[in-house]
C-alpha cells in the first residue's frame, strides 16, 4: 500500500495515518481526548505534553525530535 503524502493533510496527521492510527488511537496512548488530537491537526491547539507524554508520542510516530514538525497543523499564512 502506497503511502502518498496529501497537501490537505495536517503535517501531525500525515505521521499518524503513516502509522496506521485513529485520532482515538493516538490521543488514547498520550492520556488526552481525541478532541484533543483534532484540535491539534487542525492547528486550532498546540500541545501541553510532559516529557513522558512527549517520549511516547516520538515513539508512536516513530520519529526522532528533530525529525518531528515544528507545527502539528495547518500553516496559518490567512489570518485577518
Amino acid at each position: 500500500m502506497e503511502t502518498s503524502e496529501r497537501a490537505d493533510r495536517s503535517p501531525l496527521m500525515r505521521l499518524r495515518v503513516q502509522r496506521f492510527m485513529t485520532q482515538k488511537q493516538l490521543a488514547e496512548a498520550l492520556g488526552v481526548t481525541e478532541a484533543t488530537v483534532s484540535n491539534w491537526e487542525a492547528g486550532r491547539s498546540v500541545p501541553k505534553l510532559t516529557p513522558v507524554q512527549y517520549k511516547k508520542l516520538l515513539e508512536i510516530l516513530q520519529i526522532t525530535s528533530a525529525e518531528l514538525p515544528d507545527q502539528f497543523g495547518y500553516p496559518s499564512d490567512a489570518e485577518g
